[in-house]
C-alpha cells in the first residue's frame, strides 16, 4: 500500500504524536508499504534532503516557540499527492494539515483514518481565556472530525471509549504505539551518576516526559516531598524540557528538596534507555496522556510503575501487578512509592511483571496490528474492522 501521513508535528520536533509516527512508519516499511509524509517545515530542516518527506511553510507558537503551525495551501498539497498513487490517507491532527489531508482523502475518494493522540481539552491551559464553553467546543470540533473518518485509531481502549462516549459513531480501533522493549533493557545503569552526578548508592524516582502543566508534575514534587521525610536515599530525577521548568525548579527548594531533584533536560533517545536502567521506580503524575509511551519504555527497562489513574495509565499499568494506579492525593500517591522503596520483594515481583508486559507492545506486532486495519478499510471490510475495535 501506499500511505500519505499528514501530521502537525514532525522531527526534528519531538513528542509523543512524533514518536509514533517514525515508528509506525518504519515499521510499515519493512512490511513493504510506501510511507509519504505530509509535514510542517522547520528552520532546522532547511536544505535536508528527505525521501518521501513534503514539507509546508509554517510559523512558530507564542506558547510553544519549537511547535509550528503549518500552511497547507491546498494547491501545494494537491501538487505534492499528485502521482503518487495513494491507497489510503492518515491523519494525525483533526487541524491545520489534518483538515487538509481530509479534504484531499475526500476528493481523491480515499479512505481516511485519523488517530485520537491528544486530549486536546486537556491542553487549554495554553489559552488563558478558555473556559468550559472552550472545553467543550473542542470535544464537538474533535467529535465531528472523527466522524468524517472511515476510521479511527486510538491508542488505548480507554481512549475508545471516551470517543463512543462523546458520541463518535465510526469504527473505532485501539492499535498502541508499539515499543522497541530490546533497546530499554541494555540501558548503562551508571549512565545518572556519570552524567548528572546521582550517586549509585540513591533510589531514583524517574519522570521522563515534557516539563509542562498538563503532565502534572506539581503534584509529583509535593508527593516527593512527603517522600524524603521518611527516607533518605531517595533522589526525584525529571527528565526531558517545557516551559514549567523554572517553576519546578523554584517550587523544589520551596519544598526543602531542591537537592534532592535533578533536572536532566531533553535526552537523546539513544541514551535515554540509561535513565530508565538507574532508576528504581518510575513515577507518573499526568492525567492527560492517551496512552503515555513512557510507560511501556519504564516497564520494558523493569520498572515498577506509580501513577494517576487517568486514561493512558488505566490501560498501561495493571494496578497492584506491574504498579500502581492512584486515584487520590499527594499523600496517597507518597503512599505507593514509600510501598515500593520499603518492600523489596514487591518491587522485584512488580518489577518482572512489568517487563513481561512491556513484551506484547512490540512495534512489530503493533504495525501489524495497523497493516490489518488499513487493509480491512480499503477492501471494504467494515466487519473486520468492528471485530479489531472488539479485541484489545
Amino acid at each position: 500500500m501506499k500511505i500519505g501521513v499528514f501530521t502537525d508535528s514532525y522531527r526534528p520536533y519531538v513528542s509523543g504524536v512524533v514518536r509514533s509516527i517514525e515508528t509506525f512508519s518504519r515499521e510499515l516499511r519493512r512490511l513493504g508499504h510506501e510511507i509519504y509524509l505530509f509535514a510542517p517545515h522547520y528552520p532546522q530542516t532547511k536544505g535536508e534532503k528527505e525521501v518521501n518527506v513534503f514539507r509546508f511553510p509554517s510559523f512558530n507558537t507564542p506558547f510553544n516557540p519549537e511547535f509550528y503551525i503549518a500552511l497547507p495551501f491546498p494547491r501545494r498539497v494537491v501538487r505534492y499527492a499528485s502521482g503518487l498513487g495513494l491507497d489510503v490517507i492518515h491523519v494525525h491532527s483533526p487541524f491545520m494539515l489534518g483538515q487538509a489531508g481530509a479534504r484531499l482523502a475526500r476528493s481523491l475518494d480515499l479512505p481516511l483514518v485519523f488517530t485520537y493522540h491528544t486530549l486536546y481539552d486537556q491542553y487549554l491551559h495554553y489559552a488563558p481565556l478558555a473556559g468550559k464553553l472552550a472545553k467543550r467546543g473542542i470535544i464537538a470540533y474533535a467529535r465531528n472530525f472523527c466522524n468524517r473518518c472511515d476510521l479511527v485509531i486510538t491508542p488505548t481502549g480507554v481512549i475508545r471509549e471516551m470517543l463512543f462516549g462523546y458520541g463518535v459513531q465510526k469504527p473505532v480501533v485501539a492499535i498502541p504505539t508499539g515499543i522497541y522493549p530490546e533497546r530499554f533493557r541494555d540501558g548503562d545503569p551508571d549512565f545518572l551518576n556519570k552524567n548528572f552526578g546521582v550517586p549509585p548508592d540513591k533510589r531514583v524516582l524517574l519522570f521522563v516526559g515534557r516539563i509542562g502543566k498538563e503532565k502534572n508534575l506539581a503534584f509529583l514534587m509535593r508527593a516527593f516531598a512527603l517522600v524524603s521525610r521518611q527516607v533518605d536515599d531517595a533522589v526525584l530525577v525529571l527528565v526531558g524540557s517545557g516551559p514549567e521548568e523554572a517553576a519546578l525548579r523554584r517550587m523544589a527548594y520551596t519544598l526543602g528538596v531542591g537537592d534532592r531533584v535533578v533536572f536532566t533536560g531533553r535526552l537523546p533517545p539513544e541514551v535515554v534507555a540509561g535513565a530508565y536502567a538507574g532508576a528504581y521506580l518510575f513515577a507518573f503524575p499526568s492525567v492527560t496522556e492517551t496512552q503515555g509511551l513512557v510507560l511501556a519504555e519504564a516497564m520494558a527497562a523493569g520498572l515498577p510503575v506509580v501513577a494517576q489513574a487517568a486514561f493512558g495509565s488505566l490501560a498501561m499499568v495493571q494496578d497492584g501487578v506491574t504498579g500502581y494506579l492512584c486515584r487520590g492525593g499527594e499523600e496517597e500517591f507518597a503512599g505507593k512509592v514509600l510501598e515500593l522503596l520499603n518492600d523489596s520483594d514487591l518491587h522485584r515481583r512488580m518489577a518482572e511483571a512489568a517487563a513481561q508486559l512491556a513484551w506484547k507492545l512490540s512495534a512489530e506486532k503493533m504495525a501489524l496490528r495497523m497493516e490489518k486495519a488499513y487493509l480491512a478499510l480499503v477492501h471494504g471490510d467494515h466487519d473486520r474492522l468492528l471485530q479489531m475495535g472488539e479485541e484489545w
